[in-house]
């Protein structure tokens, strides 16, 4: 592995945001015009930084780029490494920064102290989460994210949102247990947490171990499962993504993935092909837990009736349908999973943005009013007084028209990318073998087929109610005072939907490569193990 500069940018996405965050610390709280500069660099700089990594990455496929920190050979020193997963989700995550802290600008980062200092953490762990290559530094980085999390999710304060956040941190915390125990149980049966020397050693595991193996391994994973909001262990998220900051909110959009992501990489690496006697090890249990998230998601997106809860719950059912796909355990069918988990959560990111903007102009008795205006139908119809003939305001239709945007994409219709990633993942469940060759399509295949079909179904209704009461039948003529840079992040994020539909071709083409490394993870294995040492370098490791 060369030792040029541009192999040192892999380390960037971690190092990048620590900096940023620790500097802002040496400054008042009152120079949040400084911190806020600060803090907006360090996230395009990390687009920029991660952009690089992707092409990095997509250029030394099938192998991939390893950092060895301290010089120290895998595995026994930590590494970084980078692919083509990897890359995707530190964009994903760049993107999603500057979005949040764009609209976080207008007022937001003054509701509390050290916002973009903690803002900054929250991007040092998940940057880390996506590149560390063992599993003890994957733990580390899981908690660097978490405990930032807990201050971004209180970032404000009030009542309900410290409810909703103590609930979340409780839960997250039982979490992080589960994750160490299973970590641990793991390391005493196969002495390693290098991933890459743990999918060598688990295809060799005694008979006698191996149930502690996978019982470590199933721990491990309800800690995941856990953070993906896999049902029964979801309740906590929809009041808590509905209860945090708009800007928080958009950013957590990101942090369900992380459990996706782990997922999605250790059950392939683990219990792939090459996972022995374990091969295929817990599949079944992500497909119908997948499945029966997906049908708890909808209940919850029909039985909303507010716009922060909807959202929380279209977070569920995104998360129900990309464990279904990972169960799944086809090349193809994880190729569509990944546009629709690019497409998903910058559709539900904007949401979020988008619902503080709307609800500012909206008061919560008439809320009220109007779903009982819905159940008891003209009985109350004669105490609003009606207003022909007025003008929609500029804002209301900017905004209108941001909310059928996000209806659109959240429902899957037809121009914009949801409507392409539901189709590429339906097609590929009907068809996991590619165009020509008919597969024996089974009863769980066709219940997840129903369940995406019925889940826009429900977001259709809900979103149409929603839309109807704010924008149409709206009790109350207020207008919301909406500053441009509140609402540029918003049309942003649904501008890379819609280059998401015009690019399709391109991004399926990165998405099925993706798929395809994941699907044979030999050269990740032999890139982790085989990385050397920088040669003509000092320090403990190069001795």
């Amino acid at each position: 592995m060369t030792a040029g500069w541009l192999h040192h940018l892999i380390i960037a996405p971690v190092l990048l945001p620590l900096a940023a965050g620790a500097s802002m610390l040496l400054f008042d709280e009152r120079r949040r015009a400084l911190k806020a500069t600060i803090s907006l660099v360090s996230a395009i700089l990390l687009l920029g930084i991660a952009v690089t990594l992707m092409g990095m990455a997509d250029a030394a496929a099938p192998a991939a780029s390893v950092y060895l920190l301290g010089n120290w050979p895998a595995p026994f020193g930590i590494v970084l490494v980078l692919d083509r997963l990897s890359a995707l989700m530190l964009v994903l995550t760049s993107v999603l920064a500057i979005a949040s802290l764009v609209f976080a600008l207008a007022r937001w980062q003054r509701m509390g102290p050290h916002f973009h200092t903690i803002f900054q953490l929250l991007l040092m762990g998940l940057n880390g989460a996506f590149l560390t290559g063992d599993l003890f530094n994957l733990f580390v980085f899981f908690e660097v994210l978490l405990a930032s999390s807990y201050g971004l999710v209180l970032h404000g304060s009030g009542p309900t949102r410290v409810k909703a956040g103590l609930h979340y941190i409780a839960f997250n915390l039982a979490a992080s247990a589960l994750f160490l125990i299973g970590v641990s149980l793991l390391y005493g049966v196969t002495g390693t947490l290098n991933m890459a020397d743990l999918a060598q050693r688990i295809p060799l595991v005694a008979p006698e171990d191996r149930m502690l193996l996978e019982a470590g391994a199933a721990i491990l994973g309800i800690a995941f499962l856990v953070k993906a909001g896999v049902w029964p262990l979801s309740f906590w998220l929809p009041p808590a993504y509905a209860a945090a900051a708009a800007p928080v909110a958009a950013i957590f959009a990101i942090l369900s993935k992380v459990g996706i992501y782990i997922l999605m990489r250790l059950s392939l690496l683990f219990f792939g092909e090459g996972g022995g006697a374990s091969a295929g090890f817990g599949s079944q249990w992500l497909l119908f837990g997948g499945m029966a998230t997906i049908a708890f998601g909808l209940i919850g997106v029909l039985a909303s009736q507010a716009m922060g809860r909807l959202a929380g719950y279209s977070v569920l059912v995104s998360s129900g349908t990309l464990l279904a796909a990972i169960g799944l355990d086809n090349a193809a069918i994880t190729s569509g999973a990944l546009f629709y988990m690019v497409s998903s959560t910058l559709a539900i990111a904007a949401f979020f943005l988008l619902i503080e903007l709307v609800e500012r102009g909206q008061d919560t008795a008439a809320n009220v009013l109007a779903v009982t205006m819905e159940a008891y139908g003209d009985e109350y119809e004669d105490a609003v007084d009606e207003e022909v003939g007025l003008a929609i305001p500029a804002t209301l239709a900017i905004l209108g028209a941001c909310f059928a945007v996000c209806g659109i994409l959240l429902i899957g219709l037809p121009p914009f990318s949801g409507f392409i990633a539901k189709f590429l993942l339906i097609a590929s469940i009907f068809n996991p073998a590619g165009l020509g060759k008919p597969a024996d399509i089974s009863l769980s295949d066709w219940t997840l087929v129903t369940l995406i079909i019925l889940s826009g179904l429900s977001a259709m209704i809900a979103m149409t109610r929603t839309g109807i009461r704010t924008f149409w039948a709206s009790l109350e003529g207020k207008v919301p005072r909406v500053l441009v840079i509140e609402v540029a992040p918003v049309a942003s994020l649904l501008f890379l939907c819609l280059l998401l539909t015009i690019q399709a071709g391109p991004a399926m083409r990165y998405m099925e490569a993706v798929s395809q490394s994941l699907y044979a993870p030999q050269g990740y294995i032999d890139s982790v193990l085989g990385a050397p040492r920088v040669a003509g370098e000092e320090g403990e490791g190069g001795r």
